[in-house]
């Protein structure tokens, strides 16, 4: 497989995790000075997911696709090889989000599985770790308020 997977040891319970996964993305999905726009987020299978980053220059990157699998509080799937309509579009990953409870904390583990080498090597140029790295500690920041 071609994986790039972050994992964190959050210190908050894996129902603040996941509710600040599900329900304030716009906080945390994208490394500051970026911000990310929920347009929408069908959390079951078969829903549609649509996120807008902006970047500070007016950038914007426009992530579309489908929700394939979510069991609460353990593991949201999703990819961009599918439209809501199940129409295919040019893949570039599955994400694998994944929340497990060690001792009343989280273990969050991110993963983008690509369809070729060569997409894995772009993701990983595009600075994956240090991008994906930052949203996972802003997620933190954002449970642990959720905890609080």
């Amino acid at each position: 497989m071609h994986e790039l997977s972050i994992t964190r040891l959050i210190d908050a319970p894996v129902a603040a995790v996941w509710r600040a996964w599900t329900g304030h993305l716009s906080e945390w999905f994208c490394p500051k000075p970026w911000r990310a726009e929920l347009i929408e987020q069908e959390l079951k299978a078969g829903g549609r997911s649509v996120i807008v980053m902006h970047g500070p220059a007016g950038e914007e990157n426009r992530l579309e696709g489908v929700v394939l699998e979510v069991v609460p509080q353990r593991r949201i799937v999703t990819t961009d090889a599918l439209t809501a309509d199940w129409m295919p579009q040019g893949p570039f990953m599955v994400r694998v989000d994944e929340f497990a409870d060690e001792d009343g904390r989280t273990r969050y583990t991110a993963t983008a599985r690509h369809w070729t080498a060569e997409a894995k090597a772009q993701h990983e140029a595009m600075g994956f770790e240090a991008g994906w790295g930052i949203s996972a500690d802003q997620l933190e920041a954002v449970a642990k308020r959720l905890a609080s």
